[in-house]
């Protein structure tokens, strides 16, 4: 009897073994424990971690939304499902905004100044440029003095004694070419010393008085008063701005910059 008990026993355990581990299939035909395993992991691409690299793994994987809480609860947005502070999203890279180019340098120009006749030769050059109304807008209407002659000079003396005087002393360093002004100018009472068609043919005689001890002459500029013109354009760009500056190089004018 005891052996009977033994084997019996012996048996069921050994059944319950073979069935535990597969070897006996199951109700769905020979699907053994070994091949559902394979079948179920893909076992050729399982790979063994460490301890060390399954809990850094782990901290990686984002932390699992539940469906239809995303952007409704702020505090559950900064607080992982294991109560730790979830690690903050990192922001998109901002794109370079190109830098603007520079705005062109606009100049302000003054032109002249022009006779009468010079003038509307201008005007009619800068016509081509269209410019509209600032040509017209920006002319400017001045009084010069037409210079024809330079005339070397002492000024006046304010009366014929003091000029005499001026005189007998010019005679004492050696000058004899002069005579007095008696008309009515600003000048009156002053001593002329030479008159000349050019600027150059003046300064030289200046220099050879100031050689001779005579430190009082000096040059005027003798013509009549006129009017002139002369123009202040804005605006320019740097193309127009050199072919006014060229235009007006031809008609013997002056063109500088402005504020």
């Amino acid at each position: 009897m005891l052996r009977f008990a033994f084997w019996s026993l012996l048996f069921l355990n050994a059944a319950l073994f073979a069935y535990g581990q597969g070897y006996l299939g199951t109700g769905n035909g020979d699907d053994h424990e070994p091949a559902r395993l394979k079948r179920q992991f893909n076992t050729p691409k399982l790979v063994v971690l460490t301890a060390e690299q399954a809990e850094a793994a782990a901290k990686a994987a984002p932390a699992p939304t539940a469906p239809g809480d995303s952007g409704n609860d702020s505090a559950n947005d900064s607080t992982a499902a294991d109560g730790k502070p979830a690690a903050p999203a990192v922001a998109p890279p901002q794109l370079a905004t190109p830098a603007r180019p520079p705005a062109a340098d606009l100049a302000c120009l003054d032109i002249g100044t022009f006779s009468a006749n010079g003038a509307k030769r201008f005007e009619a050059r800068m016509a081509a440029l269209d410019l509209g109304e600032r040509a017209a807008a920006g002319r400017q209407t001045v009084q010069a003095q037409d210079v024809g002659s330079w005339l070397v000079n002492i000024p006046s003396q304010g009366s014929k004694e003091a000029a005499d005087r001026k005189a007998n002393e010019l005679r004492n360093l050696g000058v004899t070419n002069f005579f007095i002004i008696r008309d009515e100018s600003p000048l009156k009472f002053g001593i002329s010393l030479g008159l000349f068609k050019t600027e150059s043919g003046a300064q030289n005689l200046l220099a050879q008085l100031g050689k001779q001890g005579v430190h009082t002459a000096r040059i005027t500029p003798r013509g009549p008063q006129t009017t002139r013109y002369m123009y202040r354009l804005r605006g320019l760009d740097e193309a127009t701005r050199k072919r006014v500056v060229g235009y007006a190089e031809r008609y013997d004018a002056e063109a500088k910059r402005c504020s």
